[in-house]
């Protein structure tokens, strides 16, 4: 949630900044009510302010030997009792203006950094670096990962397909046991650099995804729970930020650092016809999410850190990939600025995303009311979130099928990772 008192204090900038990013969005509204609002405010605080000065006045008067039944007293009282009448009328039309504000706050996205590069699309996204040039596989004849998994026996859609819908999968066997082996490492090597590890709840109230993001905004990618106010989370972002939501922190916890594997689902309503085959872009996959609270002067920082961390996984799994920075008209909606992983993809040809690492600043701090107070000092502070897939392990695992596939139709399994599978051939 943006800052009502910056969007107050700088309309053209906010403007023009929220122009920069895709979508129409108009802060007009926002000021018209926070100045009506501002209004009921000072009127209120004027009435306020009289019906305490009679109080006291009565309270005076009759310690000076007024008698209390008198014209005069009785003149302040009637006064008195008509104030209160005008402040209840007032404190309602105000609340109802501070919700109506909020509201319109609520869809409004982050601010992009001014690190982040204006663009309209995708198309104009900044690629920082490549790493894996020396990886890229030399097979001309490679499967697309579905195909390969299909013929290998792992990867089973039509099964799937029979249990629940289209974009699901039944990993079987060696399957089962490489989702699980890229999970265990993946978390060995995030626990290894600093984070802690949580198990948090796969279901969430609707407070968790408005805290952080997803709500109101995003109600019809996410699967929601029919008989209770619950709803399947669409990444372990939202329930590792939220188990802070309400609380004032001290200072000196920050940073604090949470990974977390969790199966995800989405509804993936905006993409009808795209990636309909493998494992790119299903309703249920799983991930290992990072999280960070961290202290306002230091997440930018921390941004590049958790970007390094994401990086580890695929230099371990020698996976090419490269590192995108996201322009403004591709960002997304809660971020200031994101940078993508995009993992090579022999098959298509193609880079394809694996990660996102997004600095949120203080917008879903404000929106979960997440704080810290410095030692000596007066006040709290809105914490700094990010958050970032390291990795998705569906499209890590379909980046292994297609990068390490043999020309015999082999699958080989990377070093890293063999330990975990106990196998080094599929």
């Amino acid at each position: 949630m943006l800052d009502i008192k910056q969007i107050r204090e700088n309309p053209q900038l906010i403007q023009q900044r929220l122009n920069s990013r895709s979508g129409k969005y108009d802060i007009e509204p926002i000021l018209q009510l926070d100045k009506q609002q501002r209004e009921l405010e000072g009127k209120r605080s004027q009435l306020q302010a009289r019906s305490n000065e009679i109080g006291k006045l009565v309270g005076q008067k009759i310690k000076a030997g007024v008698n209390p039944q008198s014209p005069e007293i009785q003149a302040l009282r009637d006064e008195g009792n008509a104030l209160k009448v005008q402040l209840g009328e007032l404190e309602p039309q105000e609340r109802a203006l501070k919700l109506e504000i909020d509201q319109l706050l609520l869809a409004l996205p982050n601010l992009p950094s001014d690190s982040t590069p204006i663009g309209k699309s995708e198309e104009e996204n900044i690629e920082v670096r490549r790493w894996g040039n020396e990886y890229l596989p030399q097979n001309p004849n490679i499967l697309p990962h579905w195909e390969i998994g299909e013929k290998l026996g792992i990867l089973n859609f039509e099964r799937a397909v029979k249990v629940a819908q289209s974009r699901f999968v039944t990993l079987v066997g060696a399957g089962a046991a490489l989702e699980r082996a890229l999970i265990q490492f993946m978390l060995k090597m995030q626990t290894a650099a600093g984070y802690i590890e949580v198990s948090p709840p796969l279901l969430v109230n609707t407070e968790a995804l408005t805290g952080t993001g997803q709500l109101p905004k995003f109600a019809e990618e996410s699967f929601k729970c029919a008989d209770d106010e619950l709803w399947l989370i669409p990444t372990a972002e939202v329930p590792v930020t939220n188990l802070y939501r309400g609380e004032i922190l001290a200072a000196e916890d920050l940073p604090i650092y949470h990974c977390a594997y969790t199966p995800c689902f989405r509804r993936e309503a905006g993409s009808y016809g795209r990636d309909m085959r493998g494992l790119i872009r299903l309703h249920q996959f799983n991930k290992v999410e990072l999280v960070k609270v961290v202290h306002p002067s230091s997440s930018f920082e921390e941004l590049e850190k958790l970007i390094v961390n994401a990086e580890a996984i695929l230099q371990a799994l020698k996976l090419p990939y490269r590192v995108i920075n996201l322009c403004t008209g591709d960002l997304g909606f809660g971020s200031t600025k994101t940078y993508d992983l995009e993992v090579w993809l022999p098959s298509s040809g193609k880079y394809r995303e694996i990660s996102s690492c997004s600095n949120c600043v203080d917008f879903q701090a404000r929106r979960a009311d997440i704080r810290f107070k410095e030692s000596g000092k007066k006040g709290t502070q809105y914490v700094h979130t990010l958050n970032g897939s390291g990795l998705a392990v569906g499209r890590t695992m379909a980046a292994i099928l297609e990068n390490y596939q043999q020309r015999d139709g082999t699958v080989k399994i990377p070093e890293a990772l063999q330990v975990y599978l106990g196998r080094e051939v599929l």
